[in-house]
């Protein structure tokens, strides 16, 4: 034998013995790489069956056909464009890559979005597969949240139930941030779970985390999970309430110090160094936070799509019954009755001992439930039909422990044979309830439902074989799952797309979503799709959006934001129909609530001849009233436009002092002023008057130009370098050029007053608007 070599490096005879190593040679290693994908592909073996198809499910729910949604919501795909050519507009989230104005939402899920269309290319798919994929992590989260309390059975009845709740789908097609607000609402729930299994702080510091990142991602409304786990660790404190204090506060000040990153990067920055606060009249993020994204929510608010005296337009009137209505019913509502039944069931079942180890379980799962619903079903202000999302998997969490429990032999309990007969019924009477109001569909399934429903709780309460209450439980919840899971495919057979996404079929589209709009889809420009920066798009075809209909991308992408010189090679992309896309309006037609520009072709036409006007004389950002018809021509045609009104024109009280700067720093050249801005209806809760009186003292302080943009003057306008328009001109849509005009609109501003605020402080000030002519106080 030779020296120094071991019998065992032989495995077979005639194999050569390798040479010794050298003495002090470091021991080959084997790559990172692939040990790491050893582990993977001995995990994904381990893998149980139930859980590859539910992965399996989501990923086709969540991914087939996924280009026909084009951008989905332009408000945020126009974002997602400025971010990802600039890193001051990503870190900002500017919405125009002017850096005039932002979002108002938080960063979290646009930096999602941003990133990919970097490393992909700016395309519809580059934006929508990071949401589809987080709406299937969030299945599997929720299956092993389940799983680790009641069993495979439940984590699979569960993960089975979020996956087909409608509303979860289409959330999930759609760039929307709340498909990872889910995401992280249940991570941090599953984190806090595993912490109450050992008592580590590290699980609880890691919700903390989670709970902080959902609050990046939606603010206040991720800390509906917050007072469940906060009573689950205090009533189950596996080692003492001091030491159950002491992780709560560690896992307090993970969240606080992750949620308060970027509001504090963003107050502490100068005002003039980053874009204005959209939704708020002070330009405070701390605004944003605590009252358009915030109590207004709640307490009622106007201003904003949906946000009318009385609210609440889209979410239907609050109340106790208020989630099973016909707009949020059919997206959320359909097992609900299940879960509340079947969660009262498992408190009882459990008396919440602390020596259970179920009984934290439900009570940080079942008081997320009740808060979300709570909320949801009395909150007064905006309330968008999609926002139910967020209970889906709470109620799914809860279907799923109850039929576990009954599964794994709860039944052989008289009282729980009867519990679960009565959450059967409870199921019943909430399908039956769905179903009502959504007359003409789905109309065979009822008799479906209160066949299978009766038998099943007949069998439960009377068979005395188990494998017969099993098979009557199985029936039970096929039949419950069978609307959804209909509504669900349905999702996918039409676009998921424009401000207020929905699942089920079209005429359920309708109900959720703007008034006289599928889905919310607003009429207007088509999104384009060309690649940011020149790159190529690895999703979709370059130059062409996957949309409904084929439609023409945009040139090359800017460089830089703040850009104040032309953008080279950008005119108006063949086939794509540039103009006010205003929100919730009709095509042809006008008068609908943020309906810029006088909506129909006239006012698409409008915007189309000022952005091709300004491209030829120049450049620079054109300013609007409206985020979201700034949000179309981002999108569609990589136009350099900037909404200084908020997302509708009425959120974001503007000061004309700060309008004066951002066109000294060079940050707006142009202004479109909307004919119908000062002299058209106005709408009740029409808050809209930082834009309408911004764009009256533009008028008096800027040159009109040329530019043949109001069809109703026959293309012509008042010559270059006059003052501002008469009363009488002020129904036409005209463009200003405001460079050098710094000075003038300071001059207005003192005269007028700094903020530009509600009526009344306008009519206040009524005194000082004698002399100018065309300066009137909005009506009301």
């Amino acid at each position: 034998m030779l020296p120094g070599v071991s019998t065992k490096s032989f495995r077979s005879p005639g194999l050569r013995a390798p040479e010794a190593a050298p003495p002090g040679a470091a021991t080959p290693r084997p790559g990172y790489l692939l040990l790491w994908t050893q582990r993977l592909v001995a995990a994904l073996g381990r893998l149980a069956p139930e859980v590859v198809l539910l992965a399996g499910l989501a990923a086709v729910l969540n991914l087939w056909v996924l280009s026909r949604n084009g951008y989905a919501n332009d408000y945020y795909a126009a974002a997602v464009r400025s971010m990802s050519t600039s890193w001051h507009d990503f870190l900002f989230i500017s919405m125009d890559r002017s850096g005039v104005m932002s979002v108002d939402k938080p960063p979290l899920a646009l930096w999602v979005q941003a990133l990919s269309a970097r490393v992909f290319g700016y395309g519809s798919l580059s934006l929508l597969v990071p949401q589809a994929l987080m709406g299937v992590a969030s299945v599997l989260l929720i299956y092993d949240l389940v799983r680790r309390r009641f069993g495979r059975v439940g984590g699979f009845v569960a993960g089975l139930a979020l996956a087909l709740t409608p509303i979860s789908v289409a959330i999930s097609r759609h760039n929307n941030p709340d498909a990872l607000l889910i995401l992280c609402c249940v991570a941090a729930l599953w984190l806090g779970m595993r912490g109450l299994e050992d008592g580590r702080t590290r699980w609880l510091v890691l919700a903390g985390v989670c709970v902080g990142l959902g609050f990046e991602t939606k603010m206040l409304i991720a800390l509906v999970v917050v007072p469940g786990l906060l009573a689950a660790w205090l009533w189950v404190a596996l080692h003492g309430r001091f030491a159950a204090l002491r992780s709560l506060l560690l896992g307090g000040g993970a969240m606080v110090l992750v949620g308060g990153a970027w509001p504090a990067l963003v107050e502490l920055t100068p005002a003039s160094a980053r874009p204005w606060v959209s939704g708020t009249s002070d330009n405070r993020i701390l605004s944003l936070i605590f009252e358009y994204n915030g109590l207004g929510r709640i307490d009622g608010q106007t201003g904003g799509p949906g946000g009318s005296p009385g609210g609440s337009v889209f979410g239907g009137t609050a109340g106790p019954l208020r989630l099973l209505n016909s707009v949020l019913g059919g997206q959320a509502g359909w097992l609900l009755g299940f879960a509340v039944l079947g969660g009262v069931a498992l408190v009882i079942d459990t008396r919440l001992r602390r020596s259970d180890p179920r009984s934290g379980w439900l009570i940080a799962v079942g008081g997320s439930f009740a808060v979300t619903a709570a909320i949801f079903s009395y909150a007064k202000g905006i309330f968008h039909p999609y926002y139910v999302s967020l209970l889906a998997p709470f109620s799914a969490a809860l279907v799923g422990a109850f039929a576990g429990r009954l599964a794994a032999g709860g039944c052989e309990q008289t009282w729980m044979r009867f519990a679960g007969a009565a959450a059967i019924v409870a199921g019943l009477a909430t399908e039956l309830a769905v179903l009502h109001d959504y007359p003409g569909n789905l109309t065979w399934l009822w008799p479906v439902l209160v066949c299978s429903c009766v038998l099943a709780a007949l069998a439960i309460v009377v068979s005395a074989r188990a494998a017969i209450r099993r098979l009557a439980l199985v029936g039970a919840l096929g039949a419950f799952l069978l609307g959804p899971a209909i509504w669900s495919f349905d999702t996918l057979g039409h676009a998921t797309s424009g401000t207020f996404p929905a699942g089920g079929p079209v005429s359920a589209q309708t109900a959720a979503g703007a008034p006289g709009q599928a889905g919310g889809r607003s009429p207007g420009l088509s999104a384009g799709g060309g690649s940011a920066g020149g790159r190529q798009p690895l999703f979709g075809a370059q130059g062409a959006a996957p949309g409904p209909q084929q439609e023409a991308g945009s040139g090359p992408a800017v460089s830089s934001q703040r850009a104040q010189g032309p953008a080279q090679g950008h005119g108006p992309p063949p086939g794509v129909t540039a103009g006010g896309l205003g929100f919730g309006g009709a095509p042809g037609g006008g008068g609908a609530i943020g309906a810029p520009l006088g909506g129909g072709a006239a006012g698409q036409q409008a915007l189309t001849r000022a952005i091709s006007y300004v491209r030829s004389h120049g450049g620079g950002t054109l300013a609007l009233s409206s985020q979201s018809t700034a949000a179309s021509a981002i999108v569609a045609e990589d136009a350099d436009v900037a909404g200084i009104g908020g997302f509708s024109g009425r959120e974001s009280q503007i000061t004309v002092s700060w309008l004066a700067n951002e066109v000294r720093a060079g940050h707006i050249r142009w202004v479109l002023s909307e004919g119908s801005e000062q002299t058209g209806p106005r709408l009740p809760g029409d808050n809209r008057v930082g834009a309408r009186v911004a764009m009256a003292v533009v008028r008096e302080s800027c040159a009109r130009v040329q530019a043949g943009l109001s069809s109703e003057s026959g293309g012509g306008e008042s010559s270059a370098g006059s003052a501002g328009a008469g009363a009488g001109e002020a129904s036409s849509d005209a463009l200003y050029d405001c460079a050098g005009r710094a000075a003038a609109l300071s001059s207005h501003s003192s005269a007028t007053g700094l903020l530009i605020s509600p009526a009344s402080s306008l009519r206040a000030l009524s005194g000082s608007y004698g002399r100018f002519p065309s300066l009137q106080v909005p009506a009301g």
